[in-house]
């Protein structure tokens, strides 16, 4: 009966820290991400005023002693009211999909090549793409606003190498948007692609040869259905 009591205490000892352990993230989701997000929504129902804080509370007591909720879509209504809003939006949303769609063109060869790869070349490879995450986000910025500015190496090799006459206007355009996000997020897309990439039995595609379907068919036939899972991973 003793035995008994202690497996019970110990399997609801484990089961207690594993739940402990799962929870960690979620807390941490709660209090940053949660958290912040409602007292935008809050202020966001509000009316701007001269107080501290510059806002009109969201619960208010009446002359009656009641307490009443206060809330205003004025500020909605004013984002999709005013035209600029929405075209910074739709920018905005332009320059996403055209940079996951371009990352995904530029990560997909790679991830294939890494999963392709023995296993000591892969791993270094990983490094190579998982590196840039060692150094600072905004370092990295810097980094190529210094490559893509003026008088900048990009520019200066140009001129060298005799391809271009007088400097390219690089910096502050929509080409060096699309240059600095794909560059940023490019690990994100190449690191699913791999996972699954690297699940790909390959005797599928030899087992397709086999059977007499050409190189672009057993290709579509076959890593379509993957490419599509891993498309959306990637780009989430």
């Amino acid at each position: 009966m003793s035995g008994l009591l202690i497996n019970v205490d110990n399997s609801f000892r484990e089961r207690l820290w594993k739940n402990l352990i799962i929870a960690i993230p979620y807390f941490w989701l709660l209090l940053f991400f949660l958290a912040p997000f409602l007292i935008v929504l809050k202020i966001s129902l509000a009316d701007p005023i001269i107080a501290q804080p510059p806002f009109t509370p969201l619960f208010q007591d009446n002359d009656d002693g009641s307490m009443s909720i206060y809330t205003t879509f004025d500020n909605y209504l004013f984002l999709f009211q005013d035209f600029l809003y929405l075209v910074t939006y739709l920018s905005s949303v332009k320059l996403a999909f055209i940079s996951t769609v371009l990352a995904l063109f530029i990560g997909y060869p790679i991830a294939y090549g890494i999963a392709r790869s023995p296993q000591p070349t892969r791993n270094i490879l990983l490094l190579l793409v998982v590196i840039p995450f060692w150094i600072s986000f905004l370092l990295r910025v810097y980094a190529w606003m210094g490559i893509l500015k003026t008088k900048g190496l990009l520019n200066g090799f140009l001129l060298w190498i005799g391809i271009i006459d007088q400097p390219l206007e690089l910096l502050y355009t929509d080409t060096a948007v699309y240059i600095g996000m794909i560059y940023s997020y490019l690990p994100f897309m190449i690191l699913p692609l791999f996972a699954n990439l690297e699940k790909l039995d390959i005797r599928l595609l030899e087992a397709a040869s086999d059977l007499g379907a050409e190189d672009g068919r057993y290709s579509r036939m076959s890593r379509f259905p993957f490419l599509c899972l891993e498309s959306l991973q990637g780009a989430a």
